[in-house]
This record gives structure tokens, sequence and C-alpha cells, in this order.
């Protein structure tokens, strides 16, 4: 680490922001004397001192570390990669809600026999007999689904899946 080109980089900081080096030292509660050593590089802040100078700047630690701007080429970089992950992240959604629409209509579907069969009396007939309870577990087993799919374990749950397919994750 240069300490000179950070010192200098924090005068640069201090002036931007129309500070002079008794105004900061007044507000971060160290001397003038202090100031003045950061800015030629004759001593470091501390990191707590160097906490409040990033958030009161509004800059990244790092650059106050490293004496230069770096972090609007990386926070360009790093904003690609966040709507890369976001994009992925919404197409798993995407595929997650079509997969609980089709399993809910299919309950919804079961359900709907379960409670035609009972209301026709159909279920005391012999060849409906097992269609209402077949239609109302389809519709149980929906339900399940549902909760299981939508859980916390979900992930987990197609971790294994895939292993016992033989497919890798992308984790892995």
């Amino acid at each position: 680490m240069d300490l000179v080109k950070t010192g200098k980089f924090l005068q640069l900081l201090r002036k931007e922001n129309g500070f002079t080096q008794e105004e900061l030292a007044e507000k971060l509660n160290v001397s003038r004397r202090t100031v003045s050593r950061w800015e030629t590089g004759t001593n470091m802040p501390d990191l707590d001192i160097l906490m409040e100078l990033s958030d009161l700047y509004e800059v990244d630690l790092r650059d106050i570390l490293s004496g230069e701007r770096k972090s609007e080429r990386m926070n360009e970089e790093l904003k690609e990669t966040v709507l890369q992950v976001a994009d992925y992240s919404n197409e798993e959604k995407t595929r997650l809600l079509r997969r609980m629409h089709w399993l809910f209509i299919a309950g919804l579907i079961g359900f709907a026999t379960f409670l035609v069969i009972t209301y026709l009396g159909l279920d005391k007939t012999s060849p409906y007999e097992g269609i209402g309870s077949f239609g109302l577990g389809i519709a149980f087993g929906m339900v399940i689904l549902g909760v299981v799919f939508t859980s916390k374990y979900a992930a987990k749950i197609r971790k294994f899946k895939l292993r016992l397919l033989g497919k890798t994750t992308q984790d892995d």
C-alpha cells in the first residue's frame, strides 16, 4: 500500500467534499495535524476512522486503501454480474411457478372430481367407487407437493434428485 498515494487521495476527497483540514478533524474528533499527516502519507488513519471516511465521502473503502477510484469500473462489473444472477434467478422462479401452476390445476381437477362424484352420490355405485377417492388423493398429494416445493427444503430436494439422476448442479 502506497501511503503517499492514499494520502493524496484522502486530500482530494476532502477537497471534493468542501472540507478544510480543521473541519474534517472536528468531524472525526482528531487534530488538524493528524489529518495533515494522513494527507502527506506520514501516517495512516485507524480502521474505524477509515470506515468513517468511507461513509462520509461515499467512497468504497478499497478505493481509499488503494489511493484511487477503482470502484466505478468494479461497480459496473458487479452490476452486470448481479443482473445476470437476477435473470437466472427469475428464470428459475418462472419455471418453478409454472410447475406449481400445473400441480395445483391437477389438484383442483382431482378435488372437483371428488366433489362431483360425492355430490351426485356416485361414490356408492360400483364403477365410480374409487374415482372420488382417487380424485381426493390427487388433490391431497398436490397440496403436499405444493408445500414441499415452496419450503426451504426445495433446493435440497432438487440437488438430491439431480444426484440420483447422475447430473451435476452449477454449485458442484
